[in-house]
């Protein structure tokens, strides 16, 4: 597998990431055999950026990994954790705030160390802005972590360029974690200059708008129990129809291409720069054979445009988060 260097202080990576969000239960509940499988087919296809956060099914999901990581070398994957996120018990989306401050930063980790069986994490970050905690303090204390030899590298999520400022200048940051697709270009107006002028660079979650426009949704589906989409407006009745109508513009390209709608949507991003690393939240081995080819299509300029043209910037109906969280946020659609 072709790899991408994440910015100039960061490491190399595969050119895929997998992100492993859905395997603990953000979309419905999982088969937890099938997830370990998963994550270890994508390990033989020469994947070696995971993606994780230690409040994904408050702790379920790093616990799993351990387990599907278990035996490999070390130095042959790297781990993204992110963290920061509070949650109370019981399904759903019970987020109770944010908590930066420096010396939770420190406890979070002790506890992802653990639950990983692992010495280190090799991009750290927190999962938002923490509106109570200076960025400087956060990132400061992920510094103290680096210097240690806890964590290799810093990482960002969702926040805006300010705060992408304001954080680089206490340590080098590796990447920014944020949303963007067909669907969500918003980054594309101040984050994505902000970080090819600052060398930091960039993956990319969501890509295929949570299954939105993976070629698999349809109308009529609905959201599982715990199905996090169940609140989403994009998903919501009246925009999931227009948002699916979209995606059929989008297959007459990727027929004619000679790929799937899932291909193409991912090959898009990853053609948005060498500074991009698409993650793809497959959930099986079906799913994640799909995914894979994706980086052997090659976008010409004609195709660029065809893809433009069947969904323009702007052109989804509905925020990609329920209104409680968009303010959170460091960019918009």
């Amino acid at each position: 597998m072709r790899q991408r260097t994440l910015g100039s202080a960061g490491p190399a990576v595969s050119a895929l990431g997998l992100g492993t969000m859905g395997m603990s239960g953000g979309y419905g509940e999982a088969d937890r055999a099938e997830s370990i499988a998963t994550v270890q087919a994508a390990l033989d296809a020469g994947v070696t950026l995971i993606d994780t956060g230690d409040f994904y099914a408050m702790g379920h999901n790093e616990l799993l990994l351990a387990e599907a990581l278990r035996g490999r070398d070390r130095d042959s994957y790297l781990l993204s954790v992110k963290f920061g996120m509070l949650r109370g018990p019981g399904p759903g989306l019970a987020f109770g705030g944010h908590d930066c401050r420096p010396e939770a930063v420190k406890n979070f980790l002790a506890y992802s160390l653990t639950r990983l069986g692992t010495d280190h994490v090799d991009v750290y970050r927190p999962a938002r802005l923490d509106p109570a905690v200076p960025i400087e303090e956060t990132v400061g204390a992920v510094k103290e972590l680096i210097d240690a030899g806890y964590v290799r590298h810093l990482g960002l999520s969702e926040v805006d360029a300010a705060t992408i400022r304001r954080a680089h200048a206490v340590h080098p940051v590796a990447d920014l974690q944020i949303e963007y697709s067909l669907m969500s270009r918003a980054v594309e107006d101040e984050v994505l200059p902000t970080l090819r002028e600052l060398g930091i660079g960039l993956t990319a979650y969501g890509v295929l708008g949570r299954g939105l426009i993976s070629g698999h949704w349809s109308a009529d589906r609905a959201a599982r129990p715990g199905d996090s989409r169940g609140l989403s407006p994009r998903f919501a009745s009246g925009n999931v129809e227009h948002n699916l109508a979209l995606v059929a513009a989008l297959r007459r390209v990727a027929e004619a291409k000679g790929c799937t709608v899932a291909q193409l949507a991912i090959a898009w991003v990853a053609a948005q720069g060498e500074d991009i690393v698409p993650l793809v939240g497959a959930r099986t081995r079906e799913r994640l054979a799909e995914a894979l080819p994706a980086l052997e299509v090659r976008l010409t300029a004609d195709d660029l445009a065809e893809i433009e043209q069947a969904v323009p910037r702007g052109a989804a109906r509905g925020d990609r988060y329920p209104s409680a969280f968009m303010s959170g946020l460091g960019v918009g659609n």
